[in-house]
């Protein structure tokens, strides 16, 4: 137990309850998908709603069976009753913090952008924040703020009404070049998300590049997906299909975007580029690519090359060899001698010439 997470859970119940009326098709709020979500974090030892509970009279019932501490906020006139709700759970979320310091998780339960500064405040306590809020009523402010954001409409157990079918995952559009070869391919038919995974593999492979380049030690699956929560509070392997962020590198492993090996954890297996194709191959590709189209004594545009390399080799990418840019891959090439690389103020272009000894 003692090296579970203790979380202190705050509802701003109107903006979650209404937010589920409204864009659920009048279906009630359900807390236990919530409590089931919170339970794979951690140990939940503060469970509080703040709301004028004479608008909610059947939720409260549904609250208490879950041991949900219900703070009343009497009626005022006008937007006053709700200012009250927020102000009350802010400064109680901020009191908690002070006073238990072995609670290390808040949860903020609402879409309410007004709450963005607590969120702040209680991260620089350095308290980790989870957001919880409905999809099309959360502002957008929100989620980037969090540590990390569970949209309610997309945890298990949420009954989402089929209109048109649920919305897929929003992808980054990102050129067909940066997408590993051997990412996912999917059949025609197949849902919506599980074709973003290839948008997924190219952050992903990114993501292990860099951590691999700014420290000495190894890329763990766990350091992985906090790294790639702290990119995009949103992330949640299930979006893609995948039951657990194991399953999704396992995946992404035999489709060789990664590789994994014996962590220093069961469960937590270190992640790493596949050394595929070999630098140096690809190094003395770039190098006669270069020098077919230079000739003597001539230079070759970085602008276009990589295009020219495709044609030599249609599956050369840069990224599997965990570079970030072609720049950068070129760059390197030009480190381990395969080539001589300048910058042309004339040309406003890098010019690459084979390198001589």
């Amino acid at each position: 137990m003692d090296h579970e997470d203790r979380i202190a859970l705050f509802l701003d119940y109107e903006n979650l309850a209404l937010g589920v009326r409204d864009h659920h098709g009048g279906r009630p709020f359900d807390f236990r998908p919530i409590a089931d979500a919170l339970a794979e974090r951690g140990r939940v030892v503060v469970r509080r709603a703040y709301a004028d509970w004479s608008y909610f009279d059947e939720d409260r019932r549904m609250l208490t069976r879950s041991h949900v501490e219900l703070i009343e906020i009497p009626q005022r006139m006008g937007a006053s009753r709700k200012n009250a709700a927020d102000i009350k759970m802010a400064v109680d979320a901020v009191e908690l913090a002070f006073e238990r310091g072995y609670i290390s998780t808040f949860v903020i339960c609402t879409g309410d952008s007004d709450f963005t500064p607590l969120v702040h405040k209680l991260r620089e306590l350095n308290k980790r924040v989870i957001g919880v809020g409905v999809e099309k009523s959360t502002s957008a402010l929100l989620p980037p703020a969090c540590d990390e954001f569970l949209y309610y409409d997309r945890l298990e157990g949420v009954d989402v009404p089929p209109p048109a079918a649920r919305r897929s995952r929003p992808a980054r559009p990102v050129p067909a070049e940066q997408v590993p070869e051997r990412a996912v391919e999917t059949a025609p038919g197949e849902d919506e998300s599980a074709r973003d995974v290839d948008t997924l593999a190219v952050q992903l492979v990114q993501t292990v590049a860099g951590m691999q380049g700014s420290s000495s030690g190894e890329v763990t699956a766990s350091s992985l997906k906090r790294a790639l929560l702290r990119k995009d509070p949103t992330f949640s392997e299930s979006d893609y299909g995948f039951r657990t962020f194991g399953e999704l590198l396992r995946h992404l492993a035999a489709h060789n975007v990664v590789e994994l090996a014996a962590g220093p954890a069961k469960g937590d297996p270190e992640v790493s580029l596949p050394e595929q194709g070999d630098r140096e191959v690809a190094f003395g590709l770039l190098r006669s690519v270069v020098v077919d189209l230079a000739g003597e004594g001539g230079a070759v545009a970085l602008s276009g090359l990589k295009d020219q390399l495709r044609r030599a080799r249609p599956d050369f990418s840069e990224k599997k060899l965990g570079y970030r840019s072609f720049l950068q891959f070129c760059k390197a090439a030009a480190t381990g001698g395969a080539v001589e690389l300048r910058w042309s103020p004339d040309d406003g272009d890098y010019l690459l010439t084979p390198h001589t000894p």
